[in-house]
């Protein structure tokens, strides 16, 4: 199992700090499973990890507490929301979340100078010394058949979904072996931006949109260099149906 990340309360939105930026590449390097990082969180100070699970509880409007107890004993993980925008919370408790970030060792005078940010000495007293999350994406990471049974919920929102690379159309265009989920069609996965390659029966994470597929409103937003049989099989075989707009294309450790 992967973890992620959440937070509690009914509806909350985490307000962005303003630190450091860095690139999901990184991430796509260091996937590690849940008992990777709780055994040798050490080891990974420094680096930048991909993290899925539900969160535990709220520490303030910037931060949350994210935990599994098959892994972490009762033991939290601290994350704080280093993004440039809010992420809004809801259904707390059921919500899977992704996070990518880096993994640091607590220090709440070196974290707040460095991020920008008023940390209360009180609620964080407790968590000095240990590691702690800086999350530079945070995405909702639901089921693909949660997906799959309301599809517009999601539509437009930021979302983490993972499955089997069924078919490769050409660079960067291919499907996710979802057939019984998606009315009969494999999920169809659109990179926003140039990614990294994959390959027939590869199991990957993605990070994107979810959004209907309609010809001329993708050929308005994105660069599609699409060959005319691949436009015209997608346009038959999409169009209005959910498709996935990703800006992130990595192997999955699950």
């Amino acid at each position: 199992m992967f973890i992620s990340i959440l937070a509690s309360a009914a509806l909350m939105v985490l307000p962005a700090c303003t630190g450091p930026q860095t690139t999901t590449t990184e991430a796509e390097e260091n996937n590690v499973t849940s008992e990777e990082l709780v055994d040798e969180t050490a080891s990974y100070v420094g680096q930048t990890v991909t993290v899925r699970s539900e969160a535990e509880a709220v520490v303030d409007d910037v931060s949350f507490l994210m935990a599994d107890d098959e892994y972490f004993e009762g033991e939290a993980i601290l994350v704080i929301n280093g993004t440039s925008e809010p992420f809004v919370i809801s259904d707390v408790g059921d919500t899977q979340v992704q996070v990518t970030g880096e993994v640091k060792t607590f220090a709440l005078e070196t974290v707040a100078s460095e991020y920008g940010l008023t940390l209360e000495p009180e609620l964080y007293a407790e968590y000095e010394t240990k590691p702690v999350i800086i999350a530079q994406s945070i995405a909702l990471a639901p089921d693909v058949g949660e997906v799959a049974a309301n599809p517009e919920q999601y539509y437009n929102q930021r979302i983490a979904l993972q499955g089997e690379v069924e078919e490769v159309l050409e660079a960067g265009l291919f499907t996710l072996d979802e057939d019984q989920l998606f009315g009969g069609s494999d999920l169809l996965v659109v990179p926003s931006m140039p990614t990294e390659t994959v390959e027939d029966g590869e199991i990957v994470a993605i990070t994107g949109v979810l959004r209907p597929y309609v010809k001329a409103d993708f050929e308005r937003d994105y660069d599609l260099q699409w060959d005319l049989s691949v436009t015209e099989s997608i346009e038959a075989e999409y169009t209005e149906k959910p498709v996935f707009v990703a800006d992130s294309v990595y192997p999955s450790a699950i």
